[in-house]
């Protein structure tokens, strides 16, 4: 009998040691939530890294690198992995040098993966630089004002504020002594902007609202001539997918949802689209700008030329411009830079593929809509710095 309750005692002692080591090891590796995770891995855990083409992805990266090497000790920003100006100027002087765009990768970065809240999987969608027809009087059909940044629109970096803040931006009129919020898109569809100026009048609304939901494009005038609009300024107003609304009316199923249908449903819909697309409080004012390069797209939020299909717009809270990610997706695995970011990019494993310019890259940018997980590329003395692995706060 003793030696029957001795050996129970001693089966349940063991049970709880095993019980308490798998709790200590899950606990020691799980990730907290509102945590960003880094681990260091070697570029073999890159999905498709091999067959991949890092030529546009180096083309950015220099691009980046002008704008890196600009900056004088500065933090490079997000939740601060990326470290500082300085611990990539002599991987961005190499940068301009190199031909190989594999090895110069290789031999100077170390590749990490990303997990947010133990969560390493994330959305990525595409976007790209519409075409519109322009001119610059009003006559006929062009009858669309497409206007410039209003001379009261005040815009606002929280951040300078609260570092809890960093990233975060609001825009809004000063009245009287106060900053209260600007025009929404119902509004000033009604009455206009008066303290803007109209760049040029388009004859579609819908391409208008397209060209704001992309925030740069292309204008062909109709007397020939052609020019960059790009991002000048936004009314501060929520962003809100329209997508969704036709979702929510039932014009639209979550599985045929793509910025093709969407589109081909106000145009079918023209009785009803103004007041689906005013759903979209949120209103973009523009500038023109010489085409200049027409193989490169309109600067992105890190003020570089954006690269078809090497540029990515990310969440600037959380992630570094000009850092090289990986983006793993069902899509496409290729190396990309963080050079932009968007309303809706919001999030550690978020992005938004750009495309290019034109039909063919709104057709591919319309069908991109994936999972997918990330991998950062970190200059190798600083990831020497982060070792193994390091966990870095995420923004509320």
């Amino acid at each position: 009998m003793g030696r029957a309750r001795a050996f129970v005692w001693a089966t349940f002692a063991l049970s709880l040691v095993f019980a308490l080591a798998l709790w200590w090891r899950w606990s020691e590796q799980s990730v907290p939530a509102g945590t960003l995770r880094l681990t260091r891995v070697g570029f073999s855990a890159l999905p498709g890294w091999a067959d991949s083409d890092a030529r546009g992805s180096l083309a950015a990266f220099r691009r980046s690198c002008d704008a890196i090497l600009k900056l004088a000790h500065a933090p490079m920003g997000g939740v601060g992995y990326a470290g500082t100006s300085d611990d990539w100027r002599a991987v961005c002087k190499t940068a301009s040098s190199v031909t190989d765009a594999h090895y110069f990768f290789e031999a100077w970065f170390t590749p990490f993966s990303l997990e947010a809240g133990g969560d390493s999987s994330g959305l990525f969608t595409g976007y790209y630089e519409p075409e519109i027809h322009g001119s610059k009087t009003r006559h006929d059909n062009y009858t669309i004002a497409v206007f410039g940044r209003p001379s009261d629109l005040v815009s606002v970096d929280l951040g300078l504020f609260r570092d809890v803040l960093k990233g975060e931006r609001i825009a809004g009129r000063v009245e009287g002594n106060k900053l209260v919020p600007y025009a929404t898109r119902t509004e000033i569809d009604k009455n206009g902007v008066p303290n803007a100026p109209i760049l040029f009048y388009a004859n579609d609304p819908i391409d208008v609202f397209f060209l704001q939901i992309q925030g740069s494009g292309h204008v062909m005038f109709d007397d020939g001539t052609q020019a960059r609009v790009v991002y000048a300024g936004g009314n501060g107003r929520p962003y809100t997918a329209i997508g969704r609304v036709l979702i929510a009316r039932g014009a639209l199923t979550k599985e045929n949802l793509s910025m093709q249908t969407v589109r081909d449903w106000l145009v079918r819909n023209p009785q009803d689209a103004q007041s689906v697309m005013e759903q979209n409080q949120s209103f973009v004012f523009f500038a023109l700008e010489p085409l200049g390069d027409a193989t490169l797209g309109s600067k992105g939020t890190e003020g570089v030329a954006l690269t078809p299909e090497a540029s990515l717009a990310i969440d600037p809270g959380i992630h570094a411009f000009g850092a090289p990610l990986f983006l793993a997706s069902s899509d496409l695995k290729r190396l990309v830079i963080a050079q932009d970011s968007g309303g809706a990019i919001r999030g550690a494993v978020r992005g938004d593929f750009y495309w290019g310019f034109g039909m063919q890259a709104a057709d591919k940018a319309s069908r991109m809509k994936s999972d997918g997980q990330f991998f950062v590329l970190l200059p190798k003395a600083l990831a020497d710095r982060i070792g193994e692995q390091k966990d870095f706060k995420l923004p509320p």
